[in-house]
């Protein structure tokens, strides 16, 4: 429980990557703003961040994307925190990205999230870490199946002894997904490494000093849903994981109207879509503003605006943008397949 008068954690998300990996659907869109279940993935990190209390969050950005996320996110009202936003104006990686808010920041104890990843396990044993448990660092961790991918942390007699990012050889399953705990010395680290062979600040590096310099450095290891979405496949995945994960199977919007459908669970229909002659579902989020007649729909995302009709053979495992139209037959320049 929060005490009156006590001084409640900073909250940090990175923002600024291109999503490359995304292409088309982060052409003209940040990655952040891409909807899982027809929520941003940016409003999901303000979620985990305010069920911990926290209420001031820096958000860093690339300028080009300020437009579109302070668009949506203004700062913060609706959400009832107080966003400032911060520039990284060229991507040198997640410890650089950090390095523009150290001001930001001021020296207080802090709770980080890359706001590309989908992260279920709650955060509060890392807060109390940097609170209260006198360590300079914590992390969460998570088993993966493709560790090559990571930043991957070596485990000995339960400490952290050594991490090492998107490793050859990896030395263990147990990945950093994208959840830290820092109080001032990180910046200390920050300051001192050098680019890795890819030409960016690894925040594996920045932890990896802080080990060797003698700070006490936490984990925490999760089982619970956490997915980086930064693939078409990871979208879906994600999309799939967190409609399964939901209390409520089928969330239909209020101004949704339905004529003979047949609705299977988990599904997402956000507003003022129409639908008619449908079979939606399983694992299946339709955007806002939808209009969809006479087709079948599995295992797939559909975004805002989307006009689909008369499809004479089902869909599955497809991601469709926004605005598209598709009748009769699958244009390969309208549905994009992961």
């Amino acid at each position: 429980m929060i005490e009156r008068g006590e001084k409640l954690l900073k909250g940090l998300i990175l923002c600024a990557g291109k999503g490359s990996r995304l292409y088309p659907f982060t052409n003209n869109r940040p990655k952040t703003l891409i909807p899982v279940t027809n929520t941003p993935l940016l409003q999901l990190s303000i979620m985990k961040l305010t069920e911990l209390g926290i209420d001031r969050i820096g958000i860093v950005i690339h300028p080009s994307q300020e437009t579109d996320i302070r668009g949506q996110f203004g700062e913060g009202e609706a959400f009832g925190v107080a966003i400032t936003y911060i520039y990284q104006h060229t991507p040198k990686g997640i410890a650089n990205a950090l390095k523009q808010a150290e001001d930001y920041l001021a020296g207080e104890p802090f709770l980080l999230l890359l706001g590309d990843n989908l992260i279920s396990a709650p955060l509060s044993a890392l807060k109390n870490d940097v609170e209260h448990g006198g360590v300079q660092a914590s992390l969460l961790l998570a088993e993966v199946e493709d560790p090559q991918d990571y930043g991957i942390a070596e485990i000995q007699d339960s400490r952290i002894v050594g991490l090492e990012e998107k490793p050859k050889h990896p030395k263990s399953n147990l990945a950093v997904i994208g959840g830290y705990a820092f109080t001032k010395e990180i910046f200390g680290a920050v300051n001192e490494i050098t680019p890795s062979k890819r030409g960016e600040y690894e925040i594996t590096d920045a932890i990896q000093w802080l080990i060797e310099q003698r700070h006490a450095v936490a984990y925490h290891v999760t089982d619970q849903l956490n997915i980086d979405v930064g693939t078409k496949e990871r979208w879906l995945l994600a999309n799939r994981k967190l409609l399964d994960a939901g209390t409520c199977k089928i969330k239909v919007h209020d101004s949704v109207r339905m004529e003979r459908c047949t609705i299977v669970e988990p599904v997402s229909i956000d507003k003022d879509c129409v639908l008619k002659d449908c079979r939606i579902g399983p694992y299946v989020s339709v955007g806002a503003g939808s209009r969809l007649e006479n087709i079948q729909i599995e295992n797939s995302i559909i975004l805002n605006g989307v006009h689909m009709k008369d499809l004479s053979f089902p869909i599955n495992n497809v991601i469709i943008g926004e605005h598209s139209v598709v009748a009769g037959v699958l244009i390969d320049k309208e549905v994009n397949k992961p």
